[in-house]
């Protein structure tokens, strides 16, 4: 019988493969129409956008748990390629306003295909647990983000 602390050490290779997967997923391309891709990645800000009709960088930065930074990069790469449109706030001269364009839009129901059956799949096998089994993941995940964010937060020398 394995211990709590292998059974804790295995849950945690899983995990550590399961984001691996997932990192690789994230590059695949989303055909848009013929002569337009984007990757699952960018497809993600895209819907995020689109399912917020506006948002700014701080709230994509908020939502992917990436730097300001990150979410600028990500969010002028999708300017220049034509999904996202980029103008000024109204409230602020400091802050920009993030909307999706027409291209955008597409990308946006493209996504919604390309992982449409994912997530029923993944919802399908999720419901057979029951819902103290789902909320002791929820915990698990919680727990396992806190830790995440803890190590993100300090230097690298630490």
């Amino acid at each position: 019988m394995e211990s709590k602390e292998e059974l804790i050490r295995s849950a945690i290779i899983q995990l550590l493969q399961i984001a691996g997967k997932y990192s690789r997923i994230e590059e695949l391309p989303i055909v848009v129409d013929k002569d337009t891709e984007v990757t699952t990645r960018e497809a993600h800000v895209i819907q995020a956008i689109g399912e917020h009709g506006e948002m700014n960088i701080t709230n994509v930065a908020n939502r992917f748990g990436i730097t300001k930074s990150a979410a600028s990069q990500m969010t002028a790469k999708l300017v220049n390629k034509g999904f996202v449109a980029k103008k000024q706030a109204v409230h602020s001269s400091k802050e920009f306003s993030l909307s999706l364009t027409e291209l955008g839009w597409r990308a946006f129901k493209a996504h919604e295909m390309f992982h449409g059956k994912d997530l029923a799949d993944l919802i399908a096998r999720l419901s057979t647990f029951s819902l103290s089994q789902i909320a002791t993941i929820s915990v698990m995940l919680d727990s396992i983000g806190a830790v995440m964010d803890e190590r993100l937060s300090r230097s690298p020398e630490q």
